[in-house]
């Protein structure tokens, strides 16, 4: 009974895309920061609880819409020594956990498929809820996914040394949602 009344209250979140952006950051050559985000993704969350907790994301992005601000970069990220994006053309992320653990503040658990390779990941996630301003009755929901991967975890980039790419990935999402 519980768990039907559990999925009765249950959500699901429309993204906005115009208000969301997948990025990542490396560093390069031990003195310089390369950002860049995916243009093609997708998130789907649905939410059981008013504070969020318990909330089930899952992501996808499209590896060939990698943009770093610079087209040959780009076009050399897709090959086989770094994305392989024929063989892997997703990056997927599956949530095993959402934990609120302060005021606007969660913790997430998940799995990243990325390169072909899955791993346990712990992310940091800043939250806020409000009554959109300008549609009367319409509640948004904006969070900022932050956290770091190691490349080698996932077999990425594995013939360039540390000197030349940092082995620590920086991850920063930002996402908007629309009650449904």
């Amino acid at each position: 009974m519980e768990t039907q009344e559990k999925q009765a209250k249950a959500k699901v979140w429309t993204l906005d895309k115009a208000h969301a952006k997948v990025g990542f950051g490396i560093t390069h050559m031990l003195v310089s920061e390369i950002e860049g985000s995916f243009k093609n993704f997708d998130v789907k969350l649905n939410v059981p609880n008013e504070d969020f907790s318990g909330a089930e994301i899952e992501f996808t992005a499209d590896v060939n819409s990698i943009d770093t601000a610079n087209e040959m970069r780009d076009t050399h990220l897709k090959k086989d020594d770094f994305f392989h994006a024929e063989k892997n053309p997703q990056i997927t992320f599956k949530s095993k956990s959402f934990v609120k653990i302060a005021d606007k503040k969660y913790a997430l658990n998940g799995d990243l498929i990325f390169n072909g390779v899955t791993k346990n990941v712990d992310l940091d996630v800043k939250g806020n809820v409000v009554q959109h301003p300008m549609k009367p009755g319409t509640t948004v929901a904006g969070f900022k996914v932050t956290g770091e991967v190691k490349r080698s975890d996932f077999n990425f980039a594995p013939n360039y040394p540390s000197i030349a790419l940092s082995n620590e990935v920086a991850i920063v999402a930002n996402a908007e949602f629309t009650a449904e």
